[in-house]
């Protein structure tokens, strides 16, 4: 099958493109397909090079790189949807090139056969007028009103895209798949979660790798460090976290907050809770187990998150976990068992109580670390792209009878 897969970017820093690299690489490698990877940036793939219909070869991804345009966000991101489809327009005339599928993860083109949903913007647009709305992390003129208008867009594309019909979705948790029905009527989605790469992530290499991580980053052997990963901290429950740390003054806590959003909201937050000094921002790094390494538990209270890759990674280095029932994730966690799922939404003062336990509980800590790491086994990339695959079949039969019905017509 050949396969254009269309996105921005695709690297092992961030959790949405580090699904899509797993997947690709086996989409190529176990099902043979002849991929063209469409975007402005691709780091840690094996990629070839090559633009005709003969150039590239079943088993390997060729990239086509997409020109980026300069200018704010919003702009680069107009730009992008129009560009991509040009390049494969050209691509077709000009390299005789044309495709089974064109597979993309979320709304990245106007064109795609099958999507892969990984957030819903609608969903997200309204956790950004709540965030607007707070005084405590309310973000600076400017970010308000770009943000308020890039949303306006993308909720105005997933209404023309998701609408359609001839386009498969799938998403990674049975919770998105609630919001696309909810907003969209689509009540044909297919649930597919994520996976995790268990040969990289697992209790031996974090231990192996924890003295030296948590060295680089001056944690000392008495400190208690929690760890959230992930862009769009609003939505990622960053406050709450801060807040729960503030009402446990007398714990030798520390945080890691990993990812790309405006830090200044947050650390006004943090300031006026006086753990200010206690709190470590990092950029992503594709070199993920670095964080889970140097951290005794991972805290993601997210108010929206349609999976939650972190989570499901460090339970699989046997961390234990705590999130909230609106990460999808939370559907394969045993409440208590191999993690902890909050109740309250928001839920500062639970959160601040499972923290105080598991701080003070080493041997629960162990427990639920085992428990964890054992349940994330069943979690593998291989069972997430054999679902696309069976997907990708679907959606290409599907296709071929609808041209054959065409052409009746």
């Amino acid at each position: 099958m050949r396969l254009a897969v269309v996105s921005p970017f695709v690297d092992r820093r961030h959790g949405t493109e580090r699904a899509l690299a797993e997947l690709v690489e086996r989409l190529a490698g176990k099902y043979r397909c002849e991929v063209h990877l469409y975007a402005q940036r691709v780091e840690d793939l094996a990629i070839t090079s090559g633009r005709g219909a003969g150039a590239a070869s079943c088993g390997a991804i060729s990239w086509h790189r997409v020109p980026c345009l300069p200018g704010p966000p919003v702009l680069q991101f107009i730009a992008w949807v129009f560009v991509n489809r040009a390049v494969r327009r050209w691509d077709a005339a000009f390299h005789s090139l044309t495709f089974d599928l064109v597979l993309s993860p979320g709304i990245n083109c106007f064109d795609a056969d099958v999507i892969l949903v990984h957030a819903v913007f609608q969903r997200a647009r309204e956790l950004w007028r709540e965030e607007v709305q707070d005084p405590a992390s309310r973000p600076g003129v400017l970010r308000r009103m770009h943000r308020g208008l890039f949303y306006r867009l993308l909720t105005l594309l997933e209404r023309r895209i998701y609408t359609r019909a001839q386009t498969s979705l799938a998403t990674v948790s049975r919770r998105t798949a609630g919001q696309l029905a909810q907003y969209f009527q689509r009540d044909d989605v297919r649930v597919i979660p994520n996976g995790v790469d268990t040969g990289q992530f697992s209790p031996s290499h974090r231990l192996a790798r924890r003295a030296e991580a948590r060295s680089r980053r001056n944690f000392r052997d008495g400190e208690f460090v929690l760890l959230l990963i992930g862009n769009a901290w609003h939505a990622k429950g960053l406050a709450t976290v801060l807040r729960a740390m503030g009402m446990l003054p007398d714990l030798p806590l520390r945080l890691m907050i990993v990812g790309s959003d405006e830090e200044e909201p947050f650390r006004e937050i943090a300031e006026r809770l006086g753990i200010l000094d206690r709190c470590q921002w990092s950029s992503p790094d594709k070199d993920v187990l670095e964080f889970y390494a140097a951290a005794d538990l991972y805290v993601g209270p997210s108010l929206e998150d349609s999976f939650g890759l972190p989570i499901a990674e460090a339970m699989a280095c046997g961390l234990p976990v705590i999130t909230s029932n609106s990460a999808g994730v939370a559907e394969l966690i045993r409440n208590g068992v191999d993690g902890f799922i909050l109740e309250e939404l928001r839920g500062t003062k639970e959160l601040a109580g499972v923290i105080h336990r598991l701080q003070a509980d080493a041997e629960l800590r162990t427990k639920i670390g085992e428990e964890a790491a054992s349940a994330a086994c069943e979690w593998t990339w291989d069972r997430n792209a054999a679902a696309v695959w069976k997907v990708l079949q679907d959606s290409a039969e599907r296709l071929k009878r609808l041209h054959v019905q065409g052409v009746g017509m």
